[in-house]
């Protein structure tokens, strides 16, 4: 990748950001910004959250979206418009394009989530899938693009789309002037570029910090002149992208102070934070702000800090998933093998031991034909429902007082201790 010529015609610039405002008022929500207590006491940091899920796509993107659509030519509105999406950016195209009586065509990978197709063809566009990543369904794209002779519009390398993305920037900081930082996601660029050029334009102190999924440091290593891997399967696709914007790169680079690279873990907490502290849904991409706080909290201890929940689209199931594995890390429920003798009765004692400590047994299996148990005796798998680890223990150490030895394992059955 090479970067964008550095001209004034190729910058951002505030007044781009202050007309985006004009175009989008009326047309896209004001979402709320309100401070996050909750997330304080876990980070250290007074945070305030923007909740960009509450939008009618579930995301930030309309508003870059519907600055570029209201750009148009009559002549390219006939035309039709073209763009590639994990499903955001897709959904926000499909909405306003219908909206403005524009056609529109949406390739997605094929790897996005169902919802978000689903939600995109709900909105009028013609959906094409094609491609494992991102950068796959572009090379689709842009084959269409040229067939049919539509209106590029790319989810992030575009000024007129940056513009509307740094609305949210402007909202922010008349909701709360004083921010020392903001945090936010980036994939290709354009959410930060944006926010950045707007939020340094009111408040030049305020600091800028990037979050990129560690599997996808792309904007960290064209930063950095880095080559660390990019690719895998992340929670965050929002921003799982392998080429950042010529038009965004040059921005990170002046404005954006530090990049954090979060881990799946971080993500999985942050969108399991959102949910139970917060009482609203963050998709990965979403919650990566959250996430970045979480890896590195030093970082941000003691700061006022604004993160943008910049999306809510998240399949139930991978929800649902979360949910309970972040119910194992915090030991509130454990999966025990015990080794038992293979006669009637012990089953019962087990479940009689295990309530009358207050724990509630979720499932039961029996493992009698494992190599290293007795012939005369089975391995009892059991996932208990706990208080918190010590609680956890307190039943370990009784089921070996029974003369009942157990071990706690992982759900996928790798000892844990």
């Amino acid at each position: 990748m090479t970067d964008a010529p550095d001209t004034a015609a190729s910058r951002l610039t505030h007044a781009d950001v202050r007309a985006a405002r004009d175009i989008i008022a009326g047309r896209v929500m004001r979402t709320p910004m309100l401070p996050a207590p909750p997330l304080s006491a876990i980070t250290g940091a007074e945070v305030f959250v923007k909740y960009e899920n509450l939008q009618v796509t579930n995301s930030f993107k309309e508003r870059g979206a519907l600055v570029k659509l209201a750009s148009l030519t009559d002549d390219e509105r006939r035309r039709g418009v073209i763009a590639m999406s994990a499903g955001n950016h897709a959904q926000a195209v499909a909405l306003h394009a219908s909206r403005l009586g524009i056609p529109a065509t949406i390739v997605m990978p094929e790897t996005t989530p169902f919802v978000k197709v689903a939600a995109t063809r709900s909105h009028g566009a013609t959906v094409v899938l094609d491609g494992e990543t991102l950068a796959e369904s572009q090379t689709r794209a842009e084959a269409i693009r040229t067939a049919e002779n539509r209106v590029w519009v790319h989810p992030y390398d575009d000024l007129a789309v940056m513009a509307g993305q740094g609305t949210i920037a402007c909202e922010m900081l008349e909701d709360v002037p004083d921010l020392d930082m903001l945090v936010i996601p980036i994939g290709g660029g354009g959410l930060i570029g944006g926010n950045a050029v707007a939020a340094k334009a009111i408040r030049p102190a305020i600091e800028i910090v990037g979050v990129e999924a560690a599997l996808y440091p792309s904007m960290w290593n064209a930063v950095h002149g880095g080559d660390r891997p990019v690719g895998g399967p992340t929670l965050a696709e929002g921003i799982a992208v392998k080429i950042v914007g010529r038009s965004t790169l040059p921005v990170v680079r002046d404005l954006v102070s530090a990049i954090v690279l979060v881990g799946e873990s971080d993500l999985e907490r942050a969108v399991n934070l959102y949910l139970t502290r917060q009482k609203t849904i963050a998709e990965g991409a979403g919650a990566a702000g959250l996430a970045a706080m979480l890896a590195e909290p030093e970082r941000f201890r003691g700061r006022k800090v604004g993160l943008i929940l910049c999306g809510g689209n998240i399949d139930p199931r991978i929800l649902a998933s979360i949910m309970v594995r972040e119910l194992e890390r915090e030991s509130r429920i454990v999966s025990l093998r015990i080794t038992i003798p293979d006669r009637p009765g012990v089953l019962g004692t087990v479940a009689s031991l295990i309530g009358r400590l207050g724990g509630n047994i979720l499932e039961v299996e029996h493992r009698r034909l494992f190599l290293d148990t007795p012939a005369k005796g089975t391995k009892l798998d059991v996932t208990v429902e706990t208080r918190d680890g010590s609680h956890a223990h307190e039943i370990l150490a009784a089921l070996e007082a029974e003369g009942l030895p157990a071990v706690r394992i992982e759900s996928g059955g790798g000892r844990l201790g």
